[in-house]
């Protein structure tokens, strides 16, 4: 018995699903906007206190894993099962180097008693607290996402793996790396707001 499977439904569902995701975080980037526009010369300060080299390493990091992503979707769709497993097993490499960054340069921070409500932060201006505020929530609200993609990239690799995603049934796949690629996308705004704009 052959199984039913509505492939148009699910991309218009997971395409439904990524605008909810755009307009979460799209109101998060009108909020940070709007603070920064009131708060022009503490968030300069706040954001020099940001470590550059760590942000531009998680965007390759980001940027590459898209790539595989691709590339892993293309394979499978050529009937590559093995290469669309490389290739899968580079995206969750580069996703977990990623939460890794992200783990070191929280940290470094948080041991210099920046953080949320924290005696140090809270002798600053207002301007420098909204700041961390909004980098700690709208980073970590992203590091979320890509925990979750991860997750989602793992199921992915077993069901290749035991043949249940293939040349014929790539759809899962494919909407995974949609997902993955809205996180990499969402990233690209935020690098540039938090670490460039100074």
């Amino acid at each position: 018995m052959e199984t039913h499977r509505d492939y148009t439904g699910s991309k218009i569902g997971m395409w439904l699903f990524l605008l909810s995701e755009m307009l979460l975080f799209g109101g998060l980037f009108i909020l940070y906007s709007v603070y920064r526009f009131k708060n022009p010369t503490e968030f300069h300060l706040a954001a020099g206190e940001l470590n550059r080299p760590f942000g531009t390493l998680n965007t390759l990091l980001l940027i590459t894993s898209s790539l595989t992503m691709a590339l892993s979707i293309s394979s499978l769709q050529k009937g590559n099962q093995r290469l669309s497993q490389l290739f899968l097993a580079a995206t969750i490499f580069f996703g977990l180097f990623f939460l890794g960054n992200k783990y070191f340069e929280w940290s470094g921070k948080i041991h210099h008693g920046i953080y949320p409500n924290s005696p140090d932060l809270l002798t600053r201006g207002r301007g420098e607290v909204l700041f961390f505020g909004l980098y700690y929530s709208m980073t970590g609200l992203h590091g979320l996402h890509v925990l979750v993609g991860l997750c989602i990239l793992f199921a992915m690799f077993l069901l290749v793996k035991k043949g249940k995603v293939g040349k014929d049934h790539f759809v899962p796949l494919e909407n995974s790396g949609l997902y993955w690629h809205l996180v990499d996308i969402v990233w690209i705004f935020l690098f540039p707001l938090f670490y460039l704009i100074t």
